[in-house]
C-alpha cells in the first residue's frame, strides 16, 4: 500500500504545509467492526494539523477519496482514519498479482542463512521434543527460502561421549551379539533399549555398593559399569580399534532408524556435523582469546572470560588440565561452519533450557572479533506437554517419535472414517490419507503456537476435521479441488468485473497478502505467522463457500471468477501449508 502512504505524505504537505517521512505513517488492517479495509493512524499528524484527531482524518480522508482513484470512500472513529478500497483496485491486483503467481518463492536476496536443527544423540530414539525441533527448524528453513534466501539445513549429531559408551558397554555385556534384524527393532530402539539396560544395571550396583556401607556419591563414582563406561571413553579417545569398531557399527544403527523417522517426519538435510569430528575444535580459539587479552588465565591453569559487565558471570573455556568444556567445542564448531559456506545468519534451533548458554557463546565470539557473530541468533522454544494419559510411550517417561507418528495416523484414521467419505478410496490410498491428515495434525498443532510459547499438545483435539486444526485446513484444499474437477469450462482468461461482494473481496485482500506475509515470518523465523494467516484464508474461503454459489453462480462471467478465486485459494493454502512441512490432499 505504498500508494496511500505516499498520498498522506501529500496530503499533509497540501493540507498543514508539513513534510513527514514514511516512518510517520502507520497503516493498519481496518478492524472488522469497521467499514473499510486500510486504517491510517492519524493521531501523530495533530502536532502539524493543530486540530482534533477526528478533524485532521476527516480532511485528509476528503483529500485522499478525491486524489486517489483507489479510494471510494471512508471513515473516520476517533483518531483512526478508515479507507475503502474499490474493487477495481482489488481485481486489479487479482488478476496482475494474485492469479498468475507461483507463490514459491521470491526474488533471491543475496542472502545465505544456516538453520541447524535436530541435533540427536546417537543412546536412544528422537522423542516428542525432537519432534518439535525438527517440525521447527524445517519449516523456519522452507519459510526462509520462500523469502528469497539461500538456505542451508544442517544437523550436529552429539555422536560421542560417556552416554554413548554407556549404551556400547551395555550391549557388549547383555547383548548376545544382538542386531536390529535379529531383534526386529529399528537400530536407534535397539541402541536406546541398552541405553535403558545400562542405567538399571548401574542403579542396581549403586544399591549394592550403598547397602556395603558407601554414600550415594561414592557409590556413583565407584560402581564397576560407570568405570568400565569411563575406560571405555578413554579408550575411544585414543583411537582404540576394538572400541572405535563398535561405536562405527552401533551409530551406523541408530543412523538407519533416524533415517526413517527423519523421512516420516518429512524433514532433511544439507549438511551433517558430528561432534566426533569437532569435540576437539575450539583449542585455537581459546590461545586467540589468551593473546588478544579477552580471556584471561587463573594460577592453576584454567582459562576464563569476565562476563560481570554484560550482567553475566565468570565462564570457563578450558580445564585447568588443557582439556575442553561444552563451550569450547561450541566456539570450535561455529568457526568451522562459517568457514565452510560464509553464511549471513546462522540459526541454532534449540529448547530454552539452553538460553543461557547461547547468550555466553555469541557474547565469547562477538568479543573475539568475529564479524559473522553479529549473524548468530538463537531459535529458543518451550518444551511440549502431553495431557496425561492420552499416549503411551516406550519407556513410560519420554514420548518416542516413531511412537507418536503411528498413532497419529491411526487417530486420523478414526477421525475420517467418522465422515464416511472413503468409499472410492483403496488400502494403499486410505493408509497414505491416514499418515497426510495424522502428519498434517501433529505439524499444523506444534507450528501455529509462537516457537518460545510451552505448549499442551492434544493428539485427539489435532486431528479434528474442524476448528484450529491441520485438516480443517487440508478438508478446504480438497473441498476446493473437488469443485475445480466438477467445473467443466476453462478459466484462464482474465473476468472483467465492475463489482465483487463483501466476502469475495475479503478472499482477495487475504489473497494479496500472502507475499508480505511470507517477508514477516521469515524477518521472525515464525511459522506461526504462516499458520494463522492460511487458517484465516481457509476460514474466510468457507465462508465465500457457504454464501456465494461456484458452479452455480448467476452466469458464466461470475461462475469463471469465482473459480478463478478458488483456484487462487487453493494455490496459496498448498504453498503455505508446504512452508510448514505439511502436504494437502486432492480429495478427502
Amino acid at each position: 500500500m505504498d500508494f496511500i502512504i505516499d498520498a498522506t505524505l501529500k496530503a499533509v504537505k497540501h493540507l498543514y504545509q508539513a513534510d513527514l517521512s514514511p516512518a510517520d505513517i502507520s497503516l493498519q488492517q481496518t478492524r472488522k467492526e469497521f467499514e473499510g479495509q486500510i486504517t491510517v493512524v492519524t493521531f501523530p499528524f495533530t502536532k502539524v494539523s493543530r486540530k482534533s484527531p477526528e478533524q485532521t482524518g476527516t480532511e485528509i480522508g476528503e483529500y485522499l477519496q478525491n486524489e486517489l482513484a483507489e479510494v471510494s470512500d471512508f471513515n473516520v472513529i476517533k483518531g483512526f482514519l478508515n479507507l475503502s478500497i474499490s474493487d477495481a483496485y482489488w481485481l486489479s491486483q487479482f488478476y496482475n498479482h494474485v492469479l498468475p503467481a507461483d507463490h514459491t518463492v521470491a526474488e533471491p536476496n543475496g542472502k545465505k542463512v544456516m538453520v541447524e536443527y535436530s541435533s540427536p544423540n546417537t543412546n536412544k530414539p528422537l522423542h516428542l521434543g525432537h519432534v518439535r525441533n525438527n517440525l521447527l527448524g524445517y519449516s523456519v528453513a522452507q519459510i526462509l527460502a520462500a523469502a528469497g534466501y539461500e538456505v542451508v539445513k544442517a544437523n550436529l549429531v552429539n555422536d560421542r561421549g560417556i552416554h554413548i559408551c554407556k549404551s556400547m558397554l551395555a550391549w557388549q555385556l547383555f547383548g548376545n551379539g544382538e542386531t536390529p534384524e535379529s531383534a526386529g527393532l529399528k537400530g536407534d530402539h535397539l541402541v536406546g533399549k541398552y541405553y535403558v539396560i545400562f542405567d538399571k544395571e548401574y542403579k542396581k550396583q549403586i544399591d549394592e555398593l550403598k547397602a556395603a556401607g558407601q554414600t550415594e556419591d561414592e557409590a556413583k563414582k565407584n560402581a564397576p559399569l560407570i568405570i568400565q563406561a569411563q575406560q571405555m571413553l578413554q579408550k575411544w579417545e585414543a583411537g582404540d580399534k576394538e572400541v572405535i569398531d563398535l561405536w562405527t557399527t552401533m551409530n551406523s544403527w541408530v543412523y538407519a532408524g533416524f533415517d526413517k523417522t527423519y523421512k516420516a517426519l518429512g524433514v532433511d538435510f544439507d549438511k551433517f556435523y558430528y561432534e566426533s569430528n569437532t569435540y576437539l575444535l575450539g583449542k585455537d580459539i581459546i590461545d586467540e582469546g589468551l593473546a588478544s587479552g579477552v580471556f584471561f588465565q587463573k594460577e592453576d591453569g584454567s582459562v576464563w572470560i569476565d562476563l560481570t559487565e554484560d550482567g553475566l558471570d565468570q565462564k570457563l573455556v578450558r580445564r585447568a588440565d588443557g582439556t575442553s568444556v561444552y563451550i569450547t567445542q561450541d566456539l570450535g564448531t561455529a568457526q568451522l561452519k562459517y568457514n565452510d559456506f560464509h553464511m549471513d545468519q546462522s540459526l541454532y534451533v534449540v529448547g530454552n533450557e539452553q538460553d543461557y548458554h547461547f547468550k555466553v557463546l555469541f557474547l565469547i565470539l562477538d568479543k573475539l572479533g568475529k564479524s559473522w557473530a553479529k549473524g548468530l541468533y538463537h531459535l529458543s522454544y518451550g518444551m511440549v506437554d502431553l495431557p496425561s494419559g492420552k499416549m503411551k510411550s516406550r519407556e513410560g517417561t519420554v514420548v518416542d517419535a516413531d511412537d507418536l507418528i503411528k498413532e497419529m495416523a491411526m487417530a486420523a484414521e478414526e477421525e475420517a472414517l467418522k465422515a464416511n467419505k472413503l468409499q472410492d478410496f483403496t488400502s494403499e490410498e486410505k493408509t497414505e490419507l491416514f499418515h497426510m491428515i495424522g502428519m498434517g495434525a501433529l505439524k499444523y498443532f506444534l507450528l501455529k503456537v509462537e516457537p518460545k510459547k510451552r505448549l499442551l499438545f492434544d493428539p485427539n483435539e489435532s486431528v479434528e476435521l474442524q476448528g484450529h486444526t491441520g485438516p480443517y485446513i487440508q478438508y478446504t484444499h480438497a473441498r476446493i479441488r473437488s469443485v475445480l474437477s466438477r467445473a467443466a469450462m476453462q478459466i484462464e482468461d482474465m473476468v472483467m468485473l465492475k463489482e465483487i461482494s463483501g466476502i469475495e473481496r475479503d478472499v482477495i485482500i487475504l489473497l494479496n497478502q500472502y507475499p508480505e506475509i511470507v517477508k514477516i515470518a521469515a524477518d521472525g523465523y515464525n511459522p506461526a505467522i504462516i499458520a494463522n494467516y492460511i487458517y484465516d484464508l481457509a476460514k474466510t474461503f468457507n465462508k465465500f463457500y457457504q454464501e456465494k454459489s461456484i458452479l452455480q453462480a448467476e452466469d458464466d462471467t461470475l461462475k469463471r471468477f469465482r473459480l478463478q478465486l478458488a483456484t487462487a485459494s487453493a494455490n496459496v493454502i498448498k504453498v503455505g501449508m508446504r512452508l510448514l512441512g505439511i502436504d494437502v490432499p486432492e480429495r478427502m
